[in-house]
């Protein structure tokens, strides 16, 4: 072989006697794929991770902290509360590092245990799931399903599909009403949107995610995952021979073929692999694992979970299909700590740890000093230079404060304007002020001073500062 082809590995449908099976052709949108439902152990871990973040996702909303909900994206005033804390929009430079987290620990994840988040965490895959139980539960199993969607409709089965469907949209609309009450109050929003007193815009956005989930869980399901999820395609980036994916290990499975249980496989020259396709009927995306690594994959562990049952009926042992790696497929040993992985960890503790110091760092209160500029000073009844600016005062706290400002800079300030204020929880106060000073007291035209603002006392006492100029006439 010439030594710039390079080598493929050939899964074509005559190497392998295989058992005709009805499966949909997984590259073809307007193909239904009838998934097979599956128990295990990794399909218990998989439904226990999905309820845990469904009740996350559902409940977070609901928490109240301080008399306001907990978690409230308020897109409108521009606030953002969370536990306690408000957040303004000056620092959305936590919410981007927040997305670099995010990124490199998708990355780490990824290098180290391959497509878990998409098998695991994954929204589309948690309600895909969701949906495909219903349609367990109220239109039979999937192969009943498959012969029923080929005979004539019955009233009977469009009951069912009824049904099946209300369900659906039921799930929809309450999974857009919980998305949507993270920017509205929740409970306002179930009030105005069930009495028909909420918005134009509120009622488009309810509608439009319901009709979202509904579509993207219902009926595309896998098409998300094959054809428009970038993650699929730039995933290999990530993965090296050491990554943990769902594997097949072929030197114990080949030959693949039908036996009996009692029978020698070894003496019929066949493999562990009886060939009964379980593994392809099991997977939401409809691949064959047997045909080595592909982006479909998500790594639910579906087919682990049927390939275990299988083995364990025929009295082999299990992990023909398991969480594995190229390397250890191939006989060699994997390494855990490699270069790629390592540098991903570290870039993911130093992103954690910045942000936590960014975090503990936000000042619950905030202060803008906008100076004069039609009138650089004047010189007042007094014979003082004067200065004027307007003070932006913001409170970040979720309660009403009391804010005492000052001004650093030059000595015998005089101070024009209240220096004592009050602003509502969650408020911008614009306050005009000016500065006075005697002529003689200056020995610069232009000096820097610095406005502060205070409140609490003691060891409770909170400042911020910021600077600014004090202009006058040259003496």
């Amino acid at each position: 072989m010439s030594a710039n082809k390079i080598k493929i590995k050939d899964i074509t449908s005559d190497k392998h006697t295989t058992t005709t099976v009805v499966q949909a052709d997984r590259f073809n949108p307007s193909e239904q794929l009838y998934v097979r439902a599956v128990k295990g152990v990794y399909q218990r871990l998989r439904q226990r991770m999905g309820s845990l973040l469904m009740l996350f996702f559902l409940g977070l909303p609901w928490i109240t902290f301080h008399g306001r909900q907990a978690v409230l994206l308020d897109i409108n005033d521009q606030q953002f509360y969370f536990f306690g804390t408000t957040f303004w929009p000056q620092d959305l430079t936590l919410l981007a590092l927040l997305f670099v987290i995010a990124a490199f620990a998708l990355f780490f994840i990824t290098t180290f245990l391959g497509r878990v988040w998409c098998g695991y965490f994954c929204p589309q895959t948690v309600w895909t799931f969701i949906y495909i139980w219903f349609e367990e539960k109220l239109e039979g199993a999937a192969n009943k399903r498959r012969r029923q969607d080929s005979l004539p409709l019955t009233f009977n089965l469009a009951l069912r599909k009824t049904l099946k469907h209300l369900a659906w949209i039921t799930i929809a609309l309450i999974t857009a009403l919980s998305f949507v009450g993270y920017f509205i109050p929740i409970k306002t929003l179930l009030t105005e949107f069930f009495t028909w007193q909420s918005s134009a815009w509120i009622t488009f956005w309810v509608l439009f995610f319901t009709v979202c989930t509904y579509v993207n869980a219902g009926w595309m399901r896998s098409i998300v995952c094959i054809h428009m999820c970038p993650y699929a395609r730039f995933q290999s980036a990530m993965f090296d021979k050491d990554s943990y994916i769902v594997g097949y290990n072929s030197q114990r499975g080949e030959k693949r073929g039908p036996r009996s249980r009692k029978a020698n496989h070894l003496d019929q020259g066949l493999g562990d692999c009886i060939d009964c396709n379980l593994c392809v009927q099991v997977c939401p995306t409809g691949i064959d694992i047997r045909d080595g690594m592909q982006y479909e994959c998500i790594n639910c562990g579906a087919c682990v979970d049927a390939c275990d049952q299988t083995m364990d009926k025929m009295g082999y042992p299990k992990q023909l299909i398991s969480y594995t790696t190229e390397n250890q497929l191939a006989g060699q040993k994997t390494k855990v700590l490699r270069p790629k992985l390592i540098g991903y960890g570290s870039v993911l503790i130093t992103m954690i740890g910045l942000f936590f110091l960014l975090l503990t760092n936000i000042q619950p209160m905030g202060l803008d000093v906008i100076r004069d500029r039609t009138q650089l000073f004047k010189e007042n009844d007094q014979g003082f230079i004067e200065n004027t600016y307007t003070l932006k005062i913001i409170n970040k706290y979720q309660h009403n404060t009391t804010f005492t400002l000052t001004a650093e800079g030059i000595d015998n300030l005089q101070w024009y304007g209240p220096q004592v204020i009050t602003v509502n929880a969650g408020d911008i106060v614009s306050l005009p002020i000016s500065l006075g000073i005697a002529p003689y007291e200056l020995d610069t035209s232009i000096v820097n001073i610095r406005f502060v603002i205070s409140t609490g006392k003691g060891d409770n006492q909170q400042t911020l500062s910021t600077e600014s100029r004090f202009i006058s006439s040259l003496r």
